[in-house]
This record gives C-alpha cells, structure tokens and sequence, in this order.
C-alpha cells in the first residue's frame, strides 16, 4: 500500500474513500519511523485513483509528519489530485515538488 525507501513515501495504491482508513494508518506509521528533522517525500507517481479523501490523507499526513520535525513534499501528483485541490481551493496549501 506504502513503500519507504530512505525519505520516500511511496503510494502504491488507489487514495479513495475505500481505503483511505488504512492508508492513513499505513502512511502515518511510515512517518513514525523516520528520522526526525529529515526531508521526507511523498510520491503519488505510482496512484491512478483519487477522490477528495486523497486531499485528506495527504493533509492528515502533512500534519503528522511537522508534528515529528519532518518536511513532507508531494511529487508527481497526478493530475486529478491537482485539480481537486484546484476545485476545492486548496492547491497553494500542497507542498509540490
């Protein structure tokens, strides 16, 4: 569901409401892990299904990873993701890369 390779957080599945429960717990438990006050990334090239509890987990997941000193940026967003945080008026508030 989540990889972590060195300070990346790979997604490697849909970031629906289906199974945003256990992506949640999956990513925040990647974050426990790493090392505090590192740079850790976010990468979504492997995602090719988001709904708005995408933009959810990834703001839940931004909060957890400043909670821990951690900067978390997003890569390769996929382009729905880009434009529901278009829609919903929160795109500047996505740490891109």
């Amino acid at each position: 569901m989540i990889e972590l390779a060195d300070s990346r957080l790979r997604v490697l599945a849909p970031m629906t409401i289906a199974n945003a429960r256990a992506l949640l717990g999956a990513g925040q438990a990647c974050l426990r892990s790493a090392q505090p006050g590192g740079v850790s990334e976010l990468d979504l090239s492997a995602v090719d299904e988001v709904d708005s509890a995408a933009l959810s987990l990834i703001f839940a997941w931004l909060r957890s990873a400043a909670a821990r000193g951690l900067t978390l940026r997003v890569l390769n967003p996929p382009a729905s993701l880009s434009s529901l945080a278009e829609l919903y008026g929160v795109s500047e508030l996505l740490p891109v890369s």
